[in-house]
């Protein structure tokens, strides 16, 4: 994705180039008249002093005004050299995601993490997540990699809120931490969670990622047990709740926007089906995911579920 970077724009401030000196050229006499100017030696020696310091203000200024320029000319190279470098960053970052490069991806990105950048950080976020995720990864550096993630992406957000991006991560990252901080904690930060995808849905409509989440957080809170349900009670005065149509309504919106685009959306749409009870619709979309390329780790996983699920139908039948 590039990136949309403005130069400093740096207006001169008043300064006066250098001027030559003005010296009188005559001098009234007593009576009026005028005669030729003449220099005494007294005179000469009087106004020497103030000649050398007016050629020396004068050869300041220029000086000054040069210097100036100079550093207004470093100043903007530096700043287009700086833009030019993290575009750069972001597209070697974009196509090791594509690519699958998942490591190689934080490790590029890491080297970065001071940068004020909000989509470098959001992409950070996402590789210390997808890191987290890896299955070689041990529990001890994927709680580090979920509590930093987190970090990223809050970053990401306070450097700019008007990026879809940076409100879908810091809502998904919110919702990984709280995978440590107990069923508590995941519900009283639902609401934040929602707020965060809705807003990424009304900045970019056309990301299929963040309405997916969206679905998701409705099927989470549609099939929620009811142990979990009394606990929301206590801690809300309404709390979260929702529908599998809900549900299915943002999974055939994500389909619509981006056919494909996902395993687990076409694995989801069989899944909110079968809640529904609609057995032939679910394995239509429950086939597709199994037949879905596999590119991921993820991608297997779901192929599997779904073959299960399938299997479970015939068995039935």
């Amino acid at each position: 994705m590039a990136l949309a970077a403005r130069p400093w724009r740096l207006l001169p401030v008043g300064c006066s180039a250098a001027r030559g000196l003005r010296l009188p050229a005559g001098a009234a006499g007593s009576r009026g008249q005028r005669i030729p100017w003449r220099l005494g030696a007294s005179e000469v020696m009087g106004n020497s002093g103030t000649f050398k310091r007016s050629l020396l203000f004068s050869a300041l200024s220029y000086l000054g005004f040069e210097t100036y320029q100079v550093i207004s000319q470093a100043v903007l190279v530096h700043a287009a050299a700086k833009v030019f470098k993290i575009e750069e960053v972001l597209e070697q970052a974009d196509y090791l995601y594509e690519s699958g490069e998942t490591e190689k991806l934080y490790q590029l990105l890491t080297q970065y993490k001071e940068s004020e950048d909000a989509e470098l950080l959001w992409r950070l976020a996402r590789a210390s997540r997808d890191v987290a995720q890896l299955r070689g990864t041990s529990e001890e550096e994927k709680k580090f990699l979920v509590y930093e993630a987190l970090e990223y992406a809050k970053r990401a957000l306070e450097k700019n809120e008007s990026s879809f991006a940076a409100h879908k991560w810091y809502a998904i990252c919110i919702s990984d931490v709280g995978d440590y901080e107990g069923i508590k904690a995941k519900i009283a930060n639902a609401y934040i969670i929602k707020e965060h995808f809705e807003k990424a849905i009304e900045l970019n409509p056309k990301d299929a990622t963040s309405i997916h989440l969206m679905g998701i957080w409705c099927y989470t809170f549609a099939e929620m047990p009811w142990y979990q349900r009394r606990i929301a009670k206590v801690l809300f005065a309404t709390p979260p709740s929702s529908t599998y149509e809900e549900a299915l309504g943002y999974f055939h919106r994500a389909e619509q926007v981006d056919p494909n685009f996902y395993s687990k959306n076409l694995l989801l749409l069989g899944k909110t089906y079968l809640k529904l009870h609609n057995k032939k619709l679910a394995a239509f979309w429950l086939t597709k995911a199994k037949d879905y390329p596999a590119h991921t780790e993820e991608d297997k996983q779901i192929q599997t579920e779904a073959a299960q699920l399938l299997t479970g139908f015939s068995d039935k039948n």
